[in-house]
């Protein structure tokens, strides 16, 4: 089932990137919310909903985060191995966007559940590319269904293939 609502989280910590890439969504697309979270640990705060972003209504779950890699306080692993490790988090498409062509560092983000990794290209123009791809590939995927909040509903598999998938959410 398609969201209705559509929220992308931000996570890198360059000022620059972050306008240029809020920039290029808000470009791209009139329908998404932008959030921005400077560093792993307030990505991480975010998805627990601690402190501000308790605020479900102004602070909705994502629908696809986009994270760099290298952080302060809490890097993009962190962030991965966070969203892996929590049923909740974990159907979130976790898509890493680093400087880094490190075949180490991209093959680290796959082991702990990226959806994909592309290395941030030198070209606004490039930018633009991708993230357009990127956006109308999630924006044409299905997806778990959600609550208005975008927080994932529980389901019923009994008797379906899933059923074997006993795992809370």
């Amino acid at each position: 089932m398609k969201n209705t609502t559509f929220t992308i989280l931000i996570v890198d910590d360059d000022e620059n990137d972050q306008i240029l890439i809020k920039r290029t969504f808000k470009k791209i697309s009139t329908v998404a919310t932008i959030q921005i979270a400077p560093h792993g640990q307030e990505a991480i705060d975010y998805m627990s909903g601690k402190g501000e972003f308790g605020d479900r209504q102004k602070f909705e779950y994502p629908s696809f985060i986009l994270i760099d890699l290298k952080m302060p306080i809490a890097d993009g692993f962190a962030v991965l191995e966070f969203l892996k490790k929590h049923p909740l988090y974990r159907i979130i498409p976790a898509i890493m966007l680093s400087a880094s062509a490190d075949l180490d560092d991209i093959k680290k983000a796959y082991i702990l559940g990226a959806s994909s990794y592309h290395v941030k290209p030198n070209s606004p123009v490039e930018l633009e590319k991708l993230l357009t791809m990127l956006y109308g590939y999630w924006m044409s995927c299905e997806v778990p269904q959600v609550d208005e909040t975008g927080k994932q509903l529980p389901t019923n598999s009994e008797g379906k293939i899933g059923e074997r998938f006993t795992e809370p959410v």
